[in-house]
């Protein structure tokens, strides 16, 4: 981003990282896994239900009632969540309870955001041809 360009979204509002500098080959593994783990559409939900649940935590029985898979697919999306470091787990009696990583979420949040009206992120006009 040029120095002008900087300037411009300086004044009116925060940069995201990604677009101050470029990201190191191991933030940008990091990040991938995270994001490669959130490209499922059942693990979205998941993870939406349990943020909203109180407290952001929830057992398994409380969430997979609106999610139209099977409680064994549940299941594989929840590890391949928690193996991304969204969520932690923690067994209590038969059940097994989830939390999301406030931290983890925070860091997605921060990468991703990117005002649309930053000069550098605005898309070149598409000319036309006569």
């Amino acid at each position: 981003m040029s120095k002008l360009a900087q300037q411009s979204v300086g004044a009116c509002c925060e940069v995201a990282p990604m677009v101050r500098q470029s990201m190191s080959s191991q933030v940008a593994v990091e990040m991938a896994a995270r994001f490669k783990a959130l490209a499922d559409p059942v693990r979205l939900q998941l993870l939406s239900s349990i943020a909203s649940h109180t407290g952001s935590e929830a057992c398994v029985c409380d969430i997979s009632a609106g999610v139209e898979v099977s409680q064994p697919t549940i299941s594989h999306h929840l590890k391949v969540l928690r193996e991304a470091g969204l969520l932690t787990s923690q067994r209590r009696a038969s059940w097994m309870y989830y939390a999301v990583v406030p931290e983890a979420l925070n860091v997605l949040s921060m990468l991703l955001n990117v005002h649309a009206d930053a000069p550098a992120l605005q898309k070149p006009a598409l000319e036309t041809s006569a």
